[in-house]
């Protein structure tokens, strides 16, 4: 991958040493599953600690201590990592669907960790998902304060006037909802079709497609080029790709080694 400029400062992702690690967050970069889902798990008594019952997510978790979910070990949190994917469309960013559509975790080749997303693709919505083993680390890059531009490519139908661009790059309200300013510009003209390039920095759920709706313009494919300083490229449909250590320490600073 190329060299990037790091884009922001995250804070040390470290806690006070004396105390230990919350255990829902322990649970989280264990690859457990995510933080609130390992509240849910303390709230059914499916986690002890030291051989007793966890009742509270503000338990801490020290060196040494064993922690059991639903009586099997948890291992100590691997290292922060960090993979690019290209999803494809026709799948749920979820791990469970309660409608069972195909998901994106039952696709990924076998071998990897339990994986969770940073931030999220719907179903008919393709290109860079970016996952990592480290619920904190997905947290921390799905804020809006942490600066990232999410850049995507969007078909849609119709002509798109001038004044819409500018609507867009103000900010819009829609069904009482406040979306924030969104860069777009006009790549090429297909028929009866648009091509647009369009740069967000907040990514409400479903924002590019509820704003357009708004302004009659159906968005018809939608394609994320790039998260951030990490990039689609030309990585496969489908396919799955680790982003380097050094890397990604370089972009988020405050990782570690």
């Amino acid at each position: 991958m190329p060299r990037f400029t790091p884009l922001f400062w995250l804070p040390a992702m470290s806690e006070d040493t004396a105390r230990g690690e919350r255990i829902a967050k322990f649970l989280s970069r264990a690859g457990v599953t995510s933080r609130r889902d390992a509240e849910a798990m303390i709230a059914d008594g499916r986690v002890r600690l030291n051989n007793e019952p966890v009742t509270q997510p503000a338990t801490f978790v020290k060196p040494g201590d064993i922690v059991l979910v639903d009586g099997k070990p948890v291992g100590e949190p691997d290292r922060t990592r960090l993979w690019r994917y290209h999803k494809p469309d026709g799948l749920v960013t979820t791990h469970k669907d309660p409608e069972g559509r195909p998901t994106v975790f039952e696709k990924l080749p076998p071998g990897l960790p339990r994986l969770i997303s940073i931030g999220r693709l719907d179903l008919t919505s393709e290109g860079l998902l970016l996952l990592t083993n480290d619920g904190g680390l997905a947290r921390k890059l799905e804020l809006p304060e942490t600066g990232w531009l999410r850049r995507y490519r969007v078909r849609v139908h119709g002509g798109v006037h001038p004044d819409k661009l500018k609507r867009l790059a103000e900010g819009m309200v829609v069904e009482g909802v406040r979306y924030g300013p969104i860069d777009t510009a006009v790549d090429s003209i297909q028929r009866s079709n648009t091509w647009l390039s369009m740069s967000l920095r907040e990514g409400k759920n479903r924002e590019i497609r509820r704003v357009m709706q708004a302004l009659e313009l159906p968005v018809t494919r939608l394609i994320r080029v790039a998260y951030g300083p990490f990039q689609l490229g030309t990585l496969p449909r489908g396919a799955v790709e680790e982003v380097n250590g050094k890397v990604l320490r370089e972009q988020v600073p405050g990782l570690g080694k």
